[in-house]
């Protein structure tokens, strides 16, 4: 199935133009233990700052 993840952290190593995200896969975990109740609640374990 493709997926369309999009992403706007331009600083991230996996960004790409378009707000594209080329990761392979993406982890997204609760700040909260396993629960959210927002988007607020959450970070991705997958950005990786982009080194020059």
């Amino acid at each position: 199935m493709a997926q369309q993840i999009l992403c706007e952290v331009n600083n991230c190593t996996y960004w790409d133009s378009g707000n594209k995200c080329t990761a392979e896969a993406i982890y997204v975990v609760s700040q909260k233990g396993q629960q959210a109740s927002n988007s607020e609640d959450t970070d991705c374990k997958t950005f990786k700052p982009e080194t020059h």
